[in-house]
């Protein structure tokens, strides 16, 4: 069975984006650390190490503790 066609000439992700901007969206693309790399845990945990004691990690851990539930072993 064909698709019909439609008049507007637009792609259905071109018209699945249209309508996601009417209703008040954007699209929002990242880029992110790539956690497979192999230069990733040691820049990790290099940066860790630099906050690691600070009374900005102290607040961030708290504030993930009381954030999150986590489970019981």
């Amino acid at each position: 069975m064909a698709r019909p066609k439609h008049e507007d000439g637009l792609s259905k992700f071109q018209r699945y984006r249209a309508a996601r901007q009417k209703s008040g969206m954007k699209l929002l693309r990242l880029w992110v650390p790539d956690t497979t790399a192999d230069t990733f845990h040691a820049e990790a945990e290099r940066q860790a190490a630099l906050i690691r004691g600070t009374a900005g990690d102290v607040d961030a851990q708290r504030f993930i503790e009381q954030s999150f539930e986590w489970p019981n072993p």
